[in-house]
């Protein structure tokens, strides 16, 4: 709330966010020559400048805390003695809670139901810090990344001899080389998918945002950059070690999963194309529960490829050392769901098939309605068994209309009105609300690279946001340099991730007293508003900071948004997790009660043991 006061008192306060400011990006720079002086290796030139950033600019009398006095909640943190985080042991490098492979195997194997998420319960979390590999260095930017990763990031060779026939990964010196090969793309990616954009329209934004259903190393995602097509790419942690690692550190979005028994973790009618090359899933199986899946995922209008087995058997079934009746069975139950869900084959060339989901319910009048899911629960789908039943379109009143409402093409559909919101489907999020959000992030975003000069150069290319709410920190910071996994919490007030793909956004649900589905070390830049005041008295802080610490990049960045009371907490906890941290106030100054923290996760591998407080 604005209000009015000495005239004089208010230069003061300018006087001392410019002040603020300067230190900030003064910090920020020195934190870029670092980069450049050590290429990400943590030499000691770059170790030495970091430390001048604490000095720099900023006059002695300037302190970094917030400015409400107690009756705002503000806490002292000289009372309270810093906690040390201590590394784990070096063998949880790669370490993924949620899909730790001894545990997986003491879970049933049928329907992939050991490959799914199975979390440690809470006095087996680690609450210690994941290193870095020895030797660890900064990723290659975009799109230089896409094609080559440094060994020492992920130093496992598996797949350059199990696939070193299908070109998915070669080992060269010092660095991985991802030719852009695949099993079902011999040519490589370009190509392929060159072929699929002769039926599909992936060139004039009409088709935006996919899912590439597993994954392998994400060529196809990667590729499909060319087209403005955003892929979330999914693969289980299996005997292809890293593949999902390998996808995300070439920077293409990623994370572990699988088609198993319970749902996919995102909401109805999200992609405008779903795709398996090869991916082994048993399309058919189950009373076809896996398609059905992806006919719940898939907008009106959206398009699913399939290439590989069984497509084509008659010509392949030698090639492919598999019975000839056992692969037309197989085409035949795919070709069989694929009608009962009303899908329309448009094309059928080579090892390639590709149908096509109505826009609305006018050509399937004649479907079983007893197989239809009830409209209310399609999205609640964090832990929920899969179904067989069929999502319902929303209603239409034509032929013509694409059921849920048609959306612009991108890049116009990112601040477009998401017809979720046009149609009041979001209870409290109007059309002027939208807009405001929108705008607010657009002013917080321009804050943001004030202070972070590095936001803008390509530094950071995997970015996630932990509590997106409707995408608008995405859309503001949107770049062809960058992506941003947009998490909904499970918790949030409202699911408003289909909002954010009808925005040519990806994300994905999440709830953050867990492990996220991905390795270590696999985001730039993590982002979070109100995630601590919302997860308040439902999990532990610390909890949260560890993740985000496992998550992050060695000298990645952190901004973190929230009431000062709950940042101060932060603070105090991350002091012990060897970051860099600077607080400032609110945008709009230091009476409103929001504060932001912007922090650096120092650089330090395996081996390293002695921890340090950060300040």
């Amino acid at each position: 709330m604005a209000t009015k006061g000495n005239p004089g008192d208010n230069r003061t306060r300018n006087s001392v966010s410019m002040f603020i400011v300067a230190g900030l990006c003064c910090f920020f720079y020195l934190l870029g020559a670092w980069k450049r002086s050590g290429a990400g290796k943590g030499d000691s030139i770059a170790l030495e400048m970091t430390e001048k950033a604490e000095d720099c600019s900023i006059p002695s009398n300037i302190e970094f805390k917030t400015h409400h006095g107690d009756k705002m909640g503000q806490t002292d943190n000289s009372k309270f003695e810093v906690k040390i985080v201590e590394p784990c042991d070096d063998r949880y490098i790669d370490y993924t809670p949620c899909q730790e492979q001894m545990r997986a195997m003491t879970f049933p194997r049928e329907n992939m139901n050991y490959r799914e998420r199975h979390c440690p319960p809470d006095e087996e979390k680690l609450r210690c810090l994941i290193p870095a590999p020895k030797g660890y260095v900064t990723p290659f930017q975009w799109p230089k990344s896409r094609d080559y990763v440094p060994y020492a990031n992920a130093p496992h060779k598996s797949l350059t001899v199990e696939k070193a026939v299908q070109n998915w990964v070669q080992y060269e010196g010092d660095v991985f080389r991802f030719p852009g090969g695949g099993t079902q793309f011999p040519q490589g990616a370009d190509a392929y998918i060159e072929q699929l954009a002769a039926v599909i329209p992936m060139d004039n934004g009409t088709v935006r945002t996919a899912v590439d259903t597993g994954c392998g190393v994400a060529s196809w995602g990667a590729y499909l950059f060319k087209k403005n097509v955003i892929a979330m790419s999914f693969a289980p942690r299996d005997s292809h070690e890293a593949q999902v690692q390998f996808a995300l550190e070439r920077g293409v979005p990623a994370v572990i999963g699988v088609l198993g028994t319970i749902k996919l973790p995102y909401p109805s009618r999200a992609f405008d194309m779903a795709h398996c090359s090869r991916c082994l899933i048993p399309w058919g199986a189950n009373d076809g529960m896996y398609m059905t899946e992806v006919d719940r995922v898939l907008r009106p209008g959206g398009y699913w490829i399939l290439s590989g087995p069984p497509i084509n058997w008659r010509n392949n079934y030698q090639a492919w050392e598999r019975p000839k009746e056992e692969l037309e069975q197989e085409q035949r139950k795919i070709e069989d769901i694929a009608k009962l869900l009303c899908w329309e084959k448009t094309h059928e060339k080579g090892e390639i098939a590709i149908w096509r989901k109505r826009i609305n319910n006018m050509d399937c009048m004649e479907r079983d309605t007893a197989s239809m899911c009830k409209a209310s629960y399609v999205n609640n789908v964090w832990y929920q068994k899969m179904e067989t039943c069929v999502t319902p379109y929303p209603d239409t009143l034509s032929s013509d209309e694409v059921a849920g409402g048609k959306l612009k093409p991108f890049p116009e559909r990112l601040n477009a009105v998401p017809p979720r919101i046009a149609a009041d489907d979001i209870p409290g999020v109007s059309i002027d609300a939208f807009y405001e959000d929108n705008k607010m992030w657009q002013k917080y975003v321009e804050s943001y690279k004030r202070i972070n000069k590095l936001l803008d150069t390509g530094r950071y290319r995997n970015i996630m946001d932990m509590n997106a709410y409707l995408g608008s920190f995405a859309a503001a910071i949107d770049s062809s340099k960058l992506w941003v996994m947009n998490v909904v919490p499970t918790l949030a007030e409202r699911d408003t991730l289909g909002v954010i793909y009808e925005r040519g956004l990806i994300g994905i649900y999440h709830d953050w007293c867990e492990a996220f589905s991905t390795y270590p070390r696999t985001y730039d830049l993590i982002h979070a508003s109100g995630v601590f005041s919302l997860y308040k008295n439902k999990c532990n802080a610390e909890d949260i900071l560890l993740e985000m610490d496992r998550i992050l990049r060695p000298e990645g960045a952190v901004i973190i948004r929230d009431n000062a009371d709950v940042l101060n907490k932060v603070k105090r906890i991350a002091s012990g997790m060897r970051w860099k941290m600077k607080m400032v106030d609110h945008e709009e100054g230091p009476r409103v009660a929001q504060r932001v923290l912007f922090a650096v996760k120092q650089y330090w591998v395996s081996g390293e043991n002695s921890t340090k407080p950060a300040g």
